[in-house]
Formats: structure tokens, C-alpha cells, sequence
């Protein structure tokens, strides 16, 4: 049984359908990529799954369990964590006020906790440090970290790599890999070398419907396939 199964799920944003009907099963473990065009619906999907935006048709299951029309609160007391592309920190409280804000009890689980400095050691270090002063990649760092200090079973993660230099998508990754040991993650990417050394599963979504899904390393092995489906050679990406 997938982790998350998503069925024949259309969304509008005001007077805009979106999405179409999409259709997908994200199985436990690893990490699951969805890929496309900018303006694909890709975000739309995240966005849907966690509940903030309506599904007037479709489903989504978690574990068996219908989420649809759970509120994105409920549906994050599952076990599901949302880091979007805007990085959803908060940029007036310090590291460690971002950090209890995103736990239930308002205290840390010590070992979880250091797994997280294990993770991201410039979080320690800038931890008294408002979240505003930090560089980019320390705040996705901190968003990510927000996501994990509590037991998660999947993470939704939108564009982590998204304006960040090498180094940091490098550490990124690393962390990422550790992560998905133990917690699905459902990554959208755009780049695409980021996403084909994380991904075991993957999906194309194309003007809000699903057109491709399949393993990371079959698609990652047919650029005629990647021309056909995103309309650029991801070789060089």
C-alpha cells in the first residue's frame, strides 16, 4: 500500500482549474520528485495534499486514511510536513524561537535535536541568532529543520535548492539523503542533477495532469524522454 495515494483530485484558484484529475502514489520511503514546467501545477499539488487549497473533486489518502477534508493542522498532526518555496520561517524570532514554534509541547526532543546541529551545524551556531540575519541557505536550512524536529512520516518540500549557491545544494543533498532514511520525502525540483541523485521515484505533471511516472533512474537514462516531457535536455541541468 502507497504511503499517499492521491485520486482524480482537481483544484481552482478563483476562475483557474489547475489541476485535472491528478492521479498519484507516492510509496513509503525515499524520496518521491515531481517534476515540470514552471506553472506545471506542481506547487498546487503540495499545496492541496496539505490542505491549503480546496479539492472540490478527488481524494487523498494517508496511510490508508482519507485526508480530503481534513484541516492542513489535522492533516499535519498525521505525520505530514510542509516546507514551502517561500521557506515559511519567521524572520523576527531567533533559530530557536522558529524551532519551538514548530514543535507541539514547546520543548525539544534532546536527541532529535542534535540530530538536527548534526544535520545543519550552522543552525547551533547562529541559534540565538534572529532568523532575518541568517543567509539563504541557512534559512532553508532552518525551514527543513523545522520539518524534521518532531517524528515525521512525510515531508513536502518545494524548491529547497531554489537560488542557493553549489556548496549549500550540496550539503542540502547530503542532508536530504540522511533524512529520507527514515522519512519519505516528496521533493518538487527544478534542478534537475539535485533531483536525479535523490530520487527513486518520480512524476511528470504537465498543465495540471500527471503524464509520466516511473523510477528516477529509467527517467533519468532517456533524454529523449525529458525533451519529450519537459522540453529541455536535463543532461547539462
Amino acid at each position: 500500500m502507497s504511503l499517499l495515494s492521491i485520486r482524480n483530485m482537481d483544484v481552482s484558484i478563483g476562475q483557474y482549474s489547475v489541476l485535472h484529475g491528478v492521479t498519484l502514489d507516492v510509496p513509503e520511503g525515499g524520496v518521491f520528485v515531481l517534476l515540470g514546467r514552471n506553472g506545471a501545477g506542481k506547487t498546487t499539488t503540495l499545496r492541496s495534499i496539505i490542505g491549503l487549497l480546496d479539492r472540490p473533486e478527488g481524494s487523498v489518502t494517508f496511510r490508508g486514511e482519507d485526508i480530503s477534508s481534513l484541516h492542513t493542522s489535522d492533516i499535519a498532526r498525521k505525520g505530514i510536513a510542509f516546507v514551502p518555496e517561500n521557506m515559511g520561517i519567521f524572520g523576527g524570532l531567533t533559530v530557536a524561537e522558529n524551532m519551538v514554534l514548530a514543535t507541539a509541547s514547546g520543548k525539544f526532543d534532546q536527541t532529535r535535536l542534535a540530530r538536527v546541529y548534526e544535520l545543519f551545524p550552522a543552525l547551533e551556531q547562529f541559534w540565538d541568532k534572529q532568523a532575518w540575519s541568517l543567509s539563504g541557505g541557512q534559512k532553508q536550512m532552518l525551514a527543513v529543520a523545522r520539518a524534521i524536529i518532531e517524528p515525521r512520516d512525510l515531508i513536502l518540500i518545494d524548491e529547497p535548492t531554489k537560488g542557493l549557491a553549489p556548496s549549500i545544494i550540496s550539503a542540502m543533498g547530503e542532508a536530504f539523503r540522511e533524512i529520507s532514511e527514515t522519512t519519505t520525502i516528496l521533493l518538487v525540483e527544478q534542478n534537475f542533477s539535485f533531483a536525479k541523485s535523490l530520487g527513486r521515484d518520480m512524476a511528470v505533471i504537465d498543465d495540471g495532469r500527471v503524464v509520466h511516472t516511473g523510477t528516477m533512474a529509467d527517467f533519468a537514462a532517456d533524454t529523449a524522454l525529458q525533451d519529450r516531457l519537459l522540453s529541455l535536455s536535463m543532461e547539462a541541468s
